[in-house]
């Protein structure tokens, strides 16, 4: 779906009021202090946060399932962190049981149909202490958004920007909920983000209406015993 668009985002998501000053602080936040800590970047895009997450000092494994941001991902990130093609929701046969310390999936899940089966996979190579940190947007700015009723769940087909054809699924705050604990994890902490200060001197509209209205939702979840 995006690899098409691929050169466009990684430009834009750089420096996105939404992604580098809303969600991403945000969801770095939740993964805490990563140095030295075994970290698999599922559905890692232009590898941005997992950039990031590398500066923090983590062992930091990505895949993502367009070959396009992988191309990407593997140009910022260099040869010594591994990046592969791969499918979300697909066995990760790569990764042995409980061999990772902690999952980041920023902005993904939302572009899953199997959203239970894809974590259930997360969950198996996640440690038994181990965290999946994840961010997806907020259902009720979809329920603004799309209008109707807050309690649908959908597949929404949209442009966004000029020509990103996109896919993603809808659904009320019971409905995430629900999938995480069908899938084995229990929920830790959620995150409704607030923007960071500096937003408000480099964009002040988009500040004040996220200041207001939650656009993200994000979340730490932990696996259950």
């Amino acid at each position: 779906m995006y690899d098409a668009c691929a050169v466009a985002y990684d430009s834009h998501a750089r420096t996105s009021p939404y992604n580098a000053l809303y969600d991403r602080p945000a969801l770095l936040g939740l993964a805490g202090d990563v140095a030295g800590r075994r970290v698999l970047d599922a559905g890692c895009g232009p590898g941005i946060y997992a950039a990031e997450l590398v500066a923090r000092g983590a062992r930091v494994t990505a895949f993502d399932e367009s070959p396009e941001m992988v191309r990407l991902a593997q140009d910022r990130l260099g040869p010594d962190v591994e990046v592969r093609r791969h499918r979300l929701g697909d066995r990760l046969d790569w990764l042995a049981d409980a061999g990772v310390d902690v999952v980041v999936m920023a902005l993904v899940l939302h572009h899953v149909s199997d959203r239970v089966g894809a974590l259930r996979e997360l969950a198996r190579v996640l440690a038994p202490d181990g965290r999946l940190v994840l961010s997806t947007t907020h259902p009720t700015h979809d329920w603004l958004h799309r209008g109707g009723s807050y309690f649908t769940s959908e597949l929404v087909e949209e442009t966004w920007q000029q020509d990103w054809a996109v896919r993603y699924w809808r659904q009320p705050l019971e409905g995430w909920c629900a999938e995480f604990a069908e899938a084995g994890f229990a929920i830790e902490h959620i995150v409704e983000p607030r923007p960071v200060d500096t937003m408000a001197d480099s964009h002040p509209e988009v500040h004040d209406r996220l200041s207001e209205q939650p656009g993200f939702i994000a979340f730490r979840l932990m696996k259950r015993a």
